[in-house]
């Protein structure tokens, strides 16, 4: 490149890297080309397409790729052998994000006036450097591929996947046939995490755990005292190993649920069923909003701080001292909120003297969830 040349694609591969509608974008391309790509979790996508757009600026800035970059893709590509993720699917996520971050620089580059010739230099670079880092990452991808298949892991979590997708295995040791298993489900992708989770999960007890789907799941004769913190792990209650597919099924609705709730930390399946239904079922969501809060305007910010004080009113069993200390507000004010809804609804929240309080208060319940989430 001419003098300057370089810094001039330089600063709009920066600019437009770090740009954050550019990144979603690539982060689309390479989910949209490849299948088993597009089932690992969205982050874990973004995260290797901003390492991508790194490695490349700083192998600009130096010359040509360095150690670090270098390591980075072959944990790459390390990392996606060990999640199940062919490397043909592989490489075919990682170009088409490639190429449109590419079609992104030229057209960015040929609006702002940069010469062709320097485009074109600047574009040979990129694909000298991703070439070396697709090398790389191939080389890694097979080694941790030959390195898995050779030991009896790969067998259990070839196990472990059959009995969660329903199908025959062979053998289930080191589980019992004729025992009976927690199912846990949790949308922890990154194979150092899922390590760790594993380690807790089997601590108390033999079990099967590894990627399935592209996600941490495992099989485990005992639960872990649950804690509060990390990530979302979801836990069915005992079945026979042959018998969890459909639970494994309702441990990842149960999971998509929990996630929408920014929960964390181990939960019990049977304590996400409210969620689990209620958020398969957007329809009647809305026909519940509809029919009960028709008093509410979604865009009233007075009405959703009305609403949300609802529900944690109903969460807390229409109770005003633990709603007040959830809330950080004083009990008048929880009392105030709830007589307010009513008074604008027509309806009341709880009524002890109605046939079916129970059925009212889940409708109230699901009502508010879906008009505050949609508000």
């Amino acid at each position: 490149m001419e003098p300057g040349g370089g810094d001039r694609f330089l600063r709009l591969l920066i600019e437009r890297g770090a740009d954050p509608a550019v990144l979603e974008a690539t982060v689309r391309a390479a989910r949209g080309r490849s299948e088993p790509v597009a089932a690992l979790p969205e982050e874990e996508t973004r995260r290797h397409a901003r390492a991508l757009v790194r490695g490349v600026v700083a192998a600009l800035e130096t010359g040509g790729p360095g150690a670090d970059v270098l390591a980075a893709a072959e944990r790459l590509g390390a990392d996606r052998a060990r999640q199940g993720v062919p490397v043909a699917a592989f490489l075919d996520g990682f170009q088409a994000g490639r190429a449109h971050l590419v079609r992104t620089l030229v057209a960015d580059g040929r609006r702002l006036g940069v010469p062709e010739h320097l485009l074109l230099d600047g574009v040979t670079r990129v694909d000298e450097i991703t070439t070396a880092l697709v090398h790389r990452m191939v080389h890694a991808h097979r080694v941790a591929e030959l390195e898995t298949a050779r030991t009896a892991r790969e067998a259990h979590v070839q196990t472990l996947r059959r009995l969660l997708h329903g199908e025959p295995a062979p053998a289930l040791a080191p589980l019992d046939p004729a025992g009976a298993y927690h199912c846990v489900v949790s949308d922890v992708s990154d194979p150092e995490v899922a390590a760790r989770l594993e380690a807790r999960l089997t601590a108390a007890g033999p079990g099967l755990c590894g990627l399935v789907d592209g996600r941490f799941a495992a099989l485990v004769a005992r639960l872990p005292v649950p804690h509060g913190d990390g990530p979302l792990l979801v836990a069915a209650p005992h079945t026979a190993p042959r018998d969890v597919a459909p639970v494994y099924e309702l441990g990842r609705r149960a999971l998509h649920a929990g996630t929408a709730a920014g929960l964390h930390g181990m939960r019990h399946l049977a304590d996400l069923a409210l969620p689990t239904v209620t958020g398969a079922e957007p329809a009647l969501g809305r026909l519940l909003a509809d029919a009960l809060l028709g008093g509410l305007d979604p865009r009233d910010p007075f009405h959703r701080e009305l609403a949300a004080t609802a529900l944690a009113y109903l969460d807390h069993g229409g109770r005003i001292a633990p709603t007040a200390a959830a809330l950080h507000v004083h009990a008048n004010t929880v009392k105030y909120r709830v007589r307010r809804l009513q008074e604008l609804t027509g309806r009341p929240l709880i009524d002890p003297s109605a046939g079916a309080a129970v059925t009212g208060a889940a409708n109230w319940w699901w009502a508010l969830r879906y008009w505050l989430s949609t508000g």
